[in-house]
């Protein structure tokens, strides 16, 4: 399954570039180079906008790719190691082997017309580079867009130079007319009306307004720094300031080239406009990743020179100086800095040697919201705080590494990763908890409760992802530690870690007393151990044919988690009531499956997902719907896929998928079975999610037109129905024998005709019109 950012559009680029102006030369030729080149990379110094000019190429290229536009953002990135990881993460894969992620990127990508937008390499050009030459090497259909202040030096690379924004000529024609066709006039115009609604470029000194420009060479981070000066300044002594600024320039080095000195002293001169108290909070403020809340810069800002109930008003003050950006997330305020701005408070922070203690001070805030996270994780916040966590996540990784590269800190770190275990699971990051917590237990050897509960933990991750072999020995680590450190919440999690792989591999009965053992510990003032404990003691007592006490044991989950407003275990619970109900009660099976669905959904819980969606595709196969039950199995077999995972590793859920395929098989015959599940397959993730719940108006494929009333030609259907096969525009006209110019009027037609955008919604619609019975007609 495919995920997508809305309007039928196929990848996570952002709906809006702000104050973007002009550029169309430019568009225009990172258009022709990507046309002709895998890779190109858009290079020039910070603030000239590279960023904005490569989503706006992106997004003028989207037809090119109908597999997907995605934007790969690595400002936040500091750990190399992390790389392909971010990447699988932005394409929407659950890392769930325990290989290589940069393999699981390949496999995504390898058939795939996809376009990977990697935004500020400059602090990774090498492990950026080894990267994107995989990739290219291994996926022959993807082009890669990259931004940085340097080329990545792989083969076969473009590189573009982004220049500043054109500049009124000192000796042309000054009339606001023509002032209005330098972009830099009209980029400048835009944000001066920003604050200052009454701005009015015709009835500005045009020579006043050329001169500006051309003193903040066109850069157009130091001309929406500028800008915000008009709230105090008039424009005549906003150029007056600029440039006695830049004749006595002294800040930056002065073997840097000129327009990267100029934006400097930009920022130096903002900085030097900004209060004291403003200055020590940009500073401070920058130690965040990622961007970060009003509560969290009042733990972190505060201090010497920064009272605590003065940071409000300062970050006010700060977004209107243009330092920080103010962006609404869900309802929630959030900050954060340009990364120039940002690096500039680092700098700042440094000189100051402030440094460490902010950054530790940056750390605590960080252990005290997954100390809180863990206390409150049972109850009825469990979507907002992750939500939260997901917003955070840069940060969190920022304080982990605070943890390692400090050996008496090390703990925290185990403490930090182990706490936040379910949101590590729901998200899927198995694989980056994995190297967390691996790198926190090799930096920290001494017992400890906390190395008790990371070796724990890594082994459930490592039995998620398959990897049995590493799991056994870190439960064997665990289970001698133990005796030393004390904890028996800590022998009962070993228990339930044993348990659960007993379970995965169909040793029932050694399944249920060691999840018994669990539960019985957990019962003590555990909620977490205990819901998890109930409901795979349920599924495993149920599938062992003690029916009776595994219900009885699920609808205690249930009524315990309902008592505390829990979703998660809930959700958990309904699939194992599904699956027990599968051969008793159809009804209830079908509505406890997507109940459970629903919730997995709403949380982005992919592998809840997988394995509900799976059991749904039952339900419907043994309620005689079979076109429904195919199609199903092709959006799970798509959803495992794209997880990186597969059921097998569950031997219960590998054995019953198995006896359903065929049942459907036979029942439909091979071909109507192929082409349902086809259809199935090539559904998004959000249309999957419809369709199972079967929700009202959004789930049932449209009819099938046909004869006069189609909107197409024959032979427009027929470049459609490739369009649903993936194939590009020079592999229809391969296909058709025609020219590739004539496959893209064809496919512009088809968009016109069908009022579409992008050419996956043709996908879409060719397969909701498929000559085969349709499986909403079960």
């Amino acid at each position: 399954m495919t995920a997508r950012s809305g309007g039928g559009r196929v990848g996570n680029l952002p709906t809006d570039v702000t104050s973007f102006v002009g550029r169309r030369r430019e568009i225009t030729e990172a258009r022709r180079l990507l046309a002709s080149s895998r890779l190109l990379t858009l290079t020039g110094p910070g603030g000239v906008g590279k960023t904005r000019l490569a989503l706006r190429v992106a997004e003028a290229a989207r037809r090119s790719f109908p597999d997907g536009v995605w934007l790969i953002e690595l400002a936040d990135l500091s750990d190399p190691s992390l790389l392909a990881h971010t990447t699988a993460e932005a394409l929407g894969l659950h890392v769930e082997t325990s290989g290589d992620p940069v393999d699981l990127v390949i496999d995504h990508l390898a058939a795939r017309t996809s376009l990977l937008v990697l935004d500020n390499c400059e602090h990774l050009v090498e492990p950026c580079a080894l990267f994107v030459a995989d990739l290219l090497r291994s996926c022959p259909r993807l082009t890669v867009l990259a931004t940085g202040r340097q080329s990545l030096g792989v083969y076969g690379e473009s590189i573009q130079l982004v220049p500043p924004l054109p500049v009124p000529d000192p000796d042309g024609e000054l009339s606001t007319e023509a002032l209005a066709r330098y972009d830099s006039v009209v980029l400048f115009a835009e944000r001066a009306r920003a604050v200052l609604p009454g701005f009015d470029p015709g009835a500005a000194d045009p020579q006043v307004l050329a001169r500006l420009c051309r003193e903040l060479d066109g850069i157009p981070l130091a001309i929406e720094l500028a800008a915000v000066w008009l709230r105090a300044l008039s424009l005549g002594q906003l150029e007056e300031r600029v440039a006695e600024r830049y004749r006595l320039l002294t800040t930056g080095p002065r073997s840097a080239p000129t327009r990267q000195r100029t934006l400097r002293a930009l920022i130096d001169w903002s900085h030097d406009l900004c209060s004291r108290p403003e200055q020590l909070l940009w500073a401070r403020a920058s130690v965040f990743s990622g961007g970060f809340d009003l509560e969290a810069v009042e733990a972190v800002g505060g201090g010497e020179g920064v009272a605590a109930e003065e940071i409000p008003d300062l970050v006010r003050s700060l977004v209107d100086k243009s330092i920080l950006i103010r962006e609404e997330q869900g309802g929630a305020v959030r900050y954060r800095m340009l990364e120039t701005v940002r690096e500039y408070g680092q700098e700042r922070l440094a000189a100051a040697g402030e440094d460490p203690a902010v950054r530790r001070r940056h750390r605590d805030w960080y252990a005290d919201l997954i100390a809180r996270f863990e206390a409150e994780w049972i109850g009825s916040e469990q979507e907002a705080w992750l939500a939260r966590l997901q917003h955070e996540h840069a940060n969190l990784r920022e304080a982990l590494r605070f943890c390692l590269d400090r050996p008496e800190e090390a703990v925290v770190a185990l403490r930090m990763a182990t706490e936040i275990d379910e949101y590590w699971s729901i998200r899927g990051i198995n694989t980056e908890a994995r190297y967390w917590l691996d790198r926190a237990l090799a930096a920290s050897p001494e017992p400890s409760r906390e190395r008790v509960s990371a070796l724990c933990l890594n082994a459930w991750y490592a039995l998620l992802q398959g990897d049995t072999k590493a799991a056994l020995p870190l439960l064997a680590e665990a289970e001698e530690l133990i005796d030393a450190v004390g904890g028996g919440g800590r022998a009962a999690f070993v228990a339930q870690v044993r348990g659960m792989a007993a379970l995965f591999s169909g040793d029932l009965d050694r399944a249920a007393v060691l999840l018994g053992e669990a539960l019985d510990t957990f019962r003590e003032g555990r909620p977490r151990g205990e819901l998890f404990a109930l409901s795979m003691l349920g599924l495993a007592e149920g599938l062992r044919g003690e029916r009776a006490r595994g219900l009885a044991h699920l609808e205690e989950c249930l009524t315990l988690a309902g008592r505390r407003g829990e979703v998660y275990w809930r959700s958990w619970a309904l699939w194992a009531l599904a699956f027990l109900e599968l051969g008793h009660d159809l009804d209830r099976a079908e509505a406890a499956a997507k109940e459970a669905l629903a919730v997995h959904g709403r949380m982005q819980s992919k592998l809840g997902a997988g394995f509900t969606l799976e059991t749904l595709a039952w339900v419907s196969a043994r309620q005689g719907r079979g076109a429904r039950a195919a199609t199903l199995f092709g959006a799970v077999a798509a959803a495992w896929r794209q997880m990186g995972a597969t059921p097998d590793g569950f031997l219960p859920v590998a054995a019953a998928h198995r006896h359903h395929v065929a049942l459907v098989r036979e029942a439909l015959g091979g071909e109507r079975f192929e082409t349902a599940f086809r259809q199935g397959e090539r559904m998004t993730a959000p249309r999957a999610l419809d369709y199972a719940l079967e929700t009202p108006g959004a789930a049932k494929p449209e009819p099938r037109a046909s004869g006069p009333r189609s909107p197409l030609t024959p032979r427009e259907r027929q470049v459609a129905e490739l369009l649903a096969e993936g194939l590009s525009n020079k592999e229809i006209a391969a296909r058709l024998v025609v020219s590739t110019r004539t496959a893209e009027t064809h496919v512009d037609h088809i968009l016109s005709k069908l009022g579409l955008t992008s050419r996956a919604q043709v996908a879409a619609w060719s397969a909701a019109h498929d000559p085969a019975p349709s499986p909403a007609a079960d």
